[in-house]
């Protein structure tokens, strides 16, 4: 390495000339890469930086290439130099400092770091921040794979995805923290599925259920189990805790085969300080703000990437784009998104700057998600941009080429609360907090919403969903099923966290698996029944997903009935067939004179009802006809009766 003393910082890029467009080969460096990456389009650099075995000549080996513009020197650091610092030096390119280098006889499987020295003569050994495969955590280097390999057979899939349209499609995710949905018992590690296990078991269950997606947690590589994936150091890595980047492969391929999505939970909104990260990467701000007011966030203790460098942007867009296209995932719902558009988020006065203008809005953050949002949905039809945004930030999926950010759908995190907030009521005091329920259908259109009851509602103390419900025994259970056939009527795309389908009863926990030995109660099948025959009522009914969208779709027949706390209102087809009415009593008072109005002279059938017997009710089975008579009623020019039970729910189809 070069002398230790002291010196002064390289110099920023230079201002590039753009090189003559001519064809790089393989996964060698050109002054094209370097001239795109440093414009911030580069969107394939994962295939340039990193680490790719590769032929030079007649020898066989690994092609080194970082990005570190203030580092005095890098080298290449592994099992195949015994670590030593100074074997593998790496040349570096202008204008933009990355470092390359080629070293042969490097084998698959064998770790490796970079060792950079900074101005300040520190050495730093980082792990590559675009390395494809990363030791199992406790350690922390990366390691050489080749992930090009990988036979693919979801074709028609992919085919048929250029096609598809979420608009008028359903969606119904299955939410997953892969670690702890089941373990292996009795070993001696910690008895996680792999990839290819989970694949096969959860698709399964994902089948039988009747969701059409599952979303994963945190599969980026990640040191800290606890932070459930949301604390990240290997960006193009699939965590090393269920296996090979082949064996995620595998996961994705087998899903599609059983014609299931797969979205991803996605992290651009910040990173961990960990030494061996992205934090000081080059020992100066490389990825984050320089500022601490911009480039940290004081309640998580964790980075802020600087939206306002190219070369950031286009790790983290190219990073979006590895997922989506190399690894086939349909969709990435994208973390923390209003910790990214507010500059002042979760920070108190004198802890933010304010933009030019003097606003909290971090522009450079919006100038990215519209960017990003274009490449990735425009370069992959079909494909979902989801965002967790819990402000009233406007038109978040709005156009981006006009005044929106340009997301296909986002979490709709004020219904959550608001219905949350009702069903945890006592029925005595429900009709106090009665606009709760209808509040979401009066900004229902300003964005094309997802309805979440994600992770985050079931930890840190705030109860699991059934024990959220009000009463004992039969009232909890009976709760929960009013509020799931609440949710799945409520115009928008739907989420539900793995457990909330069965009635988990503990909070859930990344350190063990979900409590599947409740299955063996009768209470909880029953739910699971009836949580399972909502989800296929939602896929099979096309005026339950189809006009989600459309002003048109969903009609209250009366949403002010506040003393009896019941709800009723009309879903809506595009060819106005098979519409349904849905009524809901959130109290339990049976209602036996109950009489609600319809819009049409028709027969109203019966197709699902809570009080099913095979629900642990004791009511009307299903296919029931009821036939509308004519005068007024709930403003409606005709209505039907129908008796309903204590927290009843009933869906008509017309």
């Amino acid at each position: 390495m070069a002398d230790k003393g002291t010196k002064k910082p390289v110099e920023k890029k230079q201002e590039a000339k753009k090189p003559a467009a001519k064809k790089v080969e393989g996964c060698i460096l050109g002054e094209l890469d370097s001239y795109l990456f440093g414009q911030g389009n580069h969107y394939e650099i994962y295939k340039k930086l990193g680490a790719h075995k590769t032929k030079i000549g007649r020898a066989e080996g690994v092609y080194f290439a970082v990005w570190a513009p203030h580092a005095v020197n890098v080298s290449v650091v592994g099992e195949f130099n015994d670590w030593n610092i100074e074997a593998n030096l790496m040349e570096r390119h202008e204008p933009v400092g990355i470092y390359t280098c080629f070293i042969p006889d490097v084998k698959e499987g064998e770790m490796y770091k970079f060792c950079i020295e900074t101005y300040t003569g520190k050495l730093l050994f980082k792990a590559d921040p675009f390395a494809n495969y990363a030791e199992l955590r406790p350690g922390t280097a990366s390691k050489v794979t080749d992930i090009s390999n990988f036979k693919w057979t979801d074709n028609s899939w992919m085919q048929a995805r250029k096609e598809w349209k979420h608009e008028e499609s359903p969606m119904s995710i299955y939410e997953v923290h892969m670690g702890s949905w089941r373990r292996h018992p009795g070993r001696e590690d910690e008895g996680f599925y792999t990839y290819r296990q989970f694949a096969e078991a959860c698709a399964e269950y994902v089948k039988e259920m009747g969701y059409t997606h599952v979303e994963l947690m945190g599969m980026a590589e990640y040191p800290y189990d606890g932070s459930w994936g949301y604390q990240v150091t290997g960006y193009y890595a699939p965590t090393a805790r269920y296996g090979t980047p082949e064996d995620f492969a595998y996961m994705i391929d087998y899903f599609h085969k059983k014609k299931i999505g797969v979205i991803l939970d996605w992290v651009p909104a910040h990173f961990p300080k960990d030494a061996h990260g992205l934090a000081d990467f080059d020992g100066t701000p490389t990825f984050e703000y320089a500022d601490p007011k911009k480039g940290e966030h004081p309640d998580w203790g964790t980075k802020v990437f600087d939206y306002g460098k190219s070369e950031v942007r286009n790790f983290l867009i190219a990073n979006a784009l590895f997922w989506v296209e190399h690894y086939h995932v349909d969709g990435l719902r994208v973390d923390a998104v209003a910790s990214m558009l507010y500059l002042d988020y979760g920070k108190e006065d004198g802890q933010w700057v304010p933009n030019k203008y003097g606003g909290n809005e971090n522009l450079e953050a919006i100038d990215f998600f519209k960017h990003l949002n274009t490449v990735v949905l425009g370069r992959n039809p079909g494909a979902l941009m989801i965002a967790e945004e819990s402000t009233a930030w406007p038109l978040v999926t709005g156009d981006a080429e006009k005044e929106g950010l340009g997301f296909s759908l986002k979490w709709n995190m004020g219904w959550m609360h608001d219905f949350l907030e009702y069903m945890k009521l006592d029925p005595l005091f429900r009709k106090g907090a009665h606009y709760q329920m209808a509040f979401s259908m009066e900004y229902a259109y300003a964005e094309n919403y997802i309805l979440v009851l994600s992770h985050d509602e079931v930890v840190h103390l705030k109860c699991s969903m059934i024990n959220k419900m009000p009463g004992v025994g039969f009232d909890k259970f009976a709760n929960l099923k009013a509020g799931y056939a609440f949710m799945m009527c409520h115009p928008g795309k739907k989420l539900l966290f793995m457990g909330q389908d069965f009635a988990q009863l503990r909070e859930w926990s990344e350190e063990r698996e979900l409590d599947w030995f409740l299955l063996a109660e009768k209470e909880h099948q029953e739910l699971q029944l009836f949580t399972k025959d909502l989800l296929n009522l939602y896929k099979k009914k096309k005026a339950l997903y189809e006009t989600d969208h459309e002003k048109d779709g969903f009609t209250w027949i009366n949403k002010d009935d506040t003393f009896r706390s019941i709800f009723s209102f009309v879903r809506t087809s595009k060819d106005g067939k098979k519409n349904l009415l849905f009524v809901a009593n959130f109290t339990p008072i049976d209602r036996p004179d109950y009489r609600v109005g319809v819009p049409k002279r028709k027969q109203y059938k019966l197709i699902m009802n809570s009080d099913e017997k095979k629900y642990g009710g004791e009511g009307v089975e299903r296919d029931e006809i009821y036939k509308a008579v004519k005068g007024e009623w709930d403003g409606q020019p005709y209505s039907i009766g129908y008796e309903l039970p204590a927290y009843g729910v009933a869906i008509f189809e017309f």
